[in-house]
């Protein structure tokens, strides 16, 4: 008789609502079983999600299901990161208010993960956007203001021109808005910073603590950072009370400077330009540049750009008069704006100098070769011996270097210090859909933080987008009129809201106990689950949102709110989901959306397609051959559990205690505890989820194989009642749906969810034999079949026994006989 069709939307629907019906998925804290918190990155609510958004969920709910089967108390919960601009700047296009837009989002989202029967306690839930959340966010920046870690200053900031908003660094790729990568300019104005630069050295030494993280972030997290030892020293202006202050690693080329150079955007060019003849040429330079953007000016293949101020600086220890330039390399974030150019030992500065015929002075001379300053074309950048530097010539450079700062330290010229590429956090955004900033402006009292008691600070919803993309904040007058809580008298609220990532620096901590309206996060609940057991997440994140979240982390801790000072004990960052050679993306147009696949296929097929085609951490390719393989392997799965399910013996542990039975029933057994010892591996130590599935696979072909010779005895039936049993519990990560309706097939009570997971016998699993290749000088020339156990000695005489690797040895001397216990032999022969 024909076994039942795989029916697999009903199926995933019925136990899809038999979860919600349980809430299966609900975790409560139980001291008394070990913890695994499970999160993925906060998302935005931005519309559909496709299957290339889905290989992270997917991924986090095999981990996450596989850890409470193996009796973990595990949180994994959802929320979304509800406010900023991708969600204003949508409903703009659209013509609806963001808040309607981001919720129809949330809802969308919220339906296409249950499609996909991802295990979310959604009781958990938290939505950024509301006042239940940013209530605590902004709670979050008066903790920081009260520790004056967040302050309002004038400053240059990256702007978005189609935004309308100011920018964070991190937030700046290749010159353009991350958002909508339209070329970002430089304006001077008063935002909102925290102060992430008083934690440049915590953050800096924390990375060794992060032992579970991908290498490439933390790199990644160190550059930008970037920490540099060097020297700091002022220059006196000819003519002016100012000086300019220099950072620099090269202490031992100071003899070398032949003129000074500025960035643009530096405050003292407008000094410089107080009765500067020169000023309105100087001043569309200037402009001319700063529209240019940072990666451009910064890039090696441009040609270096300068214009003469007409001012000089005074060399600190020769008096020398150098002059004073505005360079386009010289760039406002790295070090302090304003550089000694020593053009014979930098290349951007011989690059300049040979661009506007300035001079060039060589102060290190390399070992055996004399630098020839007029003609020379690539600066000498390594150590040598010091000439051209008074005193400190025949020194070797960096011996000079050493004594060159102790002298000018003595004589309080300058000061050996440390300088940071990292710049304040701009917390600051002139739009309308972020969490308010708890502050207001009073004549009288001047900047005055809102207090406690009266958060949140609403975000008013009766407003009106503008086509100009002006915060309506700004023309909101309930909003923007108040009364300041020091003194009573008139008030106007700050109209900046906050940067996105501050929403999302401290998300993970409000999943502990999002219940609580008392607090931003009850005390016993962080210590039980936090830090983050596993964290997983774009790579993209790495100098943004995770460096964001481990300065609030260490904020908190700083001020006995936190025992710890890491957030996220194991990062995993997974690779992206490509189709026809391109990222899927909906401006592309090659997305797959998950109900496509849920329809045609059903959702098991997705996740296991998503799982199996490659290492998570790679990229991969979208097949749809290889949905359909996957969808192939599940009927088969289905198929091979119906044709069987009366021969199932629940009793099957009994009836093989013997441990006898043929070698057809041993090799079912064997490759069973195999299995579940491979699958375990894969998941629990290795993340390799591509080759569990593989796994399994083979399992089920076995399975089919001894279900059609295994005859009726009753060993062959309990055979195979264990690897039913094991491999339907093997398969509930990826497949929860189909191993819950094979669950309840076998007679099982319940969801394999609650199941425990299956547990191998090391010495069933053991192979009897297994394939040794055998090498000659390193080429395969022979595959023999030797005892599982056999000692190094014996697979040496075996494989010197072989008749092919005798015939490529003939009239040859042995060397060496190499060993890989379990794998190979090698012969080394002559």
């Amino acid at each position: 008789m024909e076994p039942p069709k795989y029916d697999f939307q009903r199926i995933e629907r019925e136990w899809q609502e038999r979860w919600r019906r349980e809430r299966l998925f609900a975790t409560h804290q139980d001291p008394a079983a070990p913890k695994f918190y499970y999160l993925d990155m906060f998302p935005y609510p931005s519309g559909d999600l496709h299957m290339g958004h889905l290989r992270n969920y997917i991924i986090g709910d095999v981990l996450a299901r596989f850890n409470v089967m193996r009796g973990h108390n595990v949180l994994h919960p959802m929320g979304w990161d509800a406010f900023g601009l991708p969600a204003e700047n949508a409903a703009i296009e659209r013509g609806v208010h963001p808040a309607q837009w981001t919720r129809q989002c949330i809802e969308r989202m919220h339906e296409q993960m249950d499609s996909l029967g991802i295990s979310y306690d959604w009781d958990r839930e938290i939505t950024a956007c509301e006042p239940d959340y940013y209530r605590w966010t902004q709670w979050l920046f008066l903790q920081l203001y009260h520790a004056g870690l967040a302050h309002k200053k004038l400053a240059p900031v990256n702007w978005c021109p189609r935004c309308g908003t100011s920018l964070a660094n991190e937030q700046v790729k290749d010159g353009g808005c991350e958002r909508c990568e339209t070329t970002v300019e430089k304006r001077n104005l008063e935002q909102w910073f925290f102060a992430t630069t008083q934690y440049a050295d915590r953050l800096l030494d924390g990375l060794v603590k992060l032992t579970e993280w991908p290498e490439r972030v933390v790199t990644m997290q160190r550059n930008w950072i970037g920490r540099s030892e060097g020297f700091e020293f002022d220059l006196a202006i000819e003519g002016h009370a100012e000086r300019i202050c220099v950072f620099t690693t090269r202490v031992d080329t100071l003899y070398g400077i032949t003129f000074m150079a500025l960035a643009p955007e530096h405050p003292l060019v407008e000094v410089l330009l107080q009765g500067n003849e020169r000023e309105e040429q100087i001043r569309a330079f200037c402009k001319a540049v700063i529209a240019q953007g940072e990666v451009a000016r910064a890039a090696a293949d441009t040609q270096r750009q300068g214009i003469f101020t007409g001012k000089y600086a005074i060399h600190p220890l020769t008096d020398e008069r150098l002059p004073i330039w505005i360079a386009d390399y010289v760039l406002m974030e790295y070090g302090t704006g304003a550089i000694m150019a020593v053009p014979a030992h930098d290349q951007r500065d011989l690059e300049f100098v040979r661009a506007h015929d300035l001079p060039v002075r060589v102060v290190i001379q390399p070992e055996g070769e004399r630098l020839d300053a007029a003609t020379m074309t690539t600066a000498y950048v390594e150590p040598g011996m010091q000439v051209n530097s008074a005193q400190f010539d025949g020194l070797p450079s960096t011996e000079a270097a050493e004594r060159i700062a102790d002298y000018m330290e003595q004589r309080g010229i300058g000061r050996r210090a440390l300088n940071y590429r990292l710049r304040d956090w701009c917390i600051s955004r002139q739009r309308y859909w972020g969490a308010p900033i708890p502050i207001v402006y009073c004549d009288a009292c001047g900047i005055v933080p809102v207090p406690e008691s009266d958060l949140p600070i609403e975000l008013p919803l009766d407003v009106e987008l503008r086509a100009d993309r002006q915060s309506p904040l700004l023309f909101h007058h309930e909003f923007l009129h108040t009364t300041c809580p020091k003194c009573g008298g008139a008030a106007r609220r700050e109209t900046d809201t906050m940067d996105t990532f501050v929403c999302s620096s401290w998300y993970y901590l409000r999943f502990a106990s999002p219940e609580r309206d008392d607090v931003s996060f009850a005390r016993d609940a962080v210590e039980y689950w936090l830090p983050v057991d596993k964290y997983v997440g774009g790579v993209e994140h790495a100098v943004m949102h995770l460096l964001y979240a481990r300065f609030i982390t260490k904020v908190l801790h700083d001020h006995g709110l936190l025992s710890f000072d890491e957030p996220f004990a194991n990062l995993f960052t997974q690779g992206m989901l490509y189709k026809d050679g391109a990222k899927m993306s909906k401006s592309r147009g090659n997305v797959v959306t998950p109900d496509e696949i849920c329809d045609r296929y059903g959702a098991d097929t997705g996740r296991v397609f998503i799982l199996f085609i490659g290492p998570p951490e790679q990229d991969a390719e979208w097949s749809d051959q290889q949905v359909e393989g996957a969808h192939r392997f599940l009927t088969r799965f289905w198929r091979l559990f119906t044709s069987n399910s009366a021969a199932f013996v629940p009793e099957w542990r009994a009836k093989l205690s013997d441990g006898s039975g043929d070698e057809r029933l041993l090799a079912l057994r064997r490759k069973t505890h195999q299995t579940m010892r491979g699958v375990t591996t894969d998941i629990e130590r290795r993340m390799r989820l591509n080759t569990a599935v593989s796994k399994i696979m083979e399992l089920v072909n076995e399975m089919q194989l001894f279900s059609r010779q295994m005859g009726n005895s009753e060993q062959a039936g309990a055979a195979l009642s264990e690897a039913m049993e094991c491999a339907v519990l093997l398969l509930s990560p990826f497949a929860p749906h189909l191993a819950d309706e094979l669950w309840r097939t076998i007679g099982k009570e319940g969801s394999t969810h609650s199941a425990e997971w299956p547990s191998f016998d090391a010495e069933i699993a053991k192979e009897e034999q297994i394939t040794l290749v055998v090498q000659v000088n390193g080429k395969v020339r022979d595959r023999v079949m030797v005892a599982a156990d056999a000692t190094d000695d014996e697979l040496r005489e075996l494989a010197l026994a072989s008749e092919r690797v005798r015939a490529h040895t003939a009239g040859k001397e042995i060397r060496k006989v190499i060993v890989v216990p379990g794998r190979l032999v090698n012969i080394v022969a002559n």
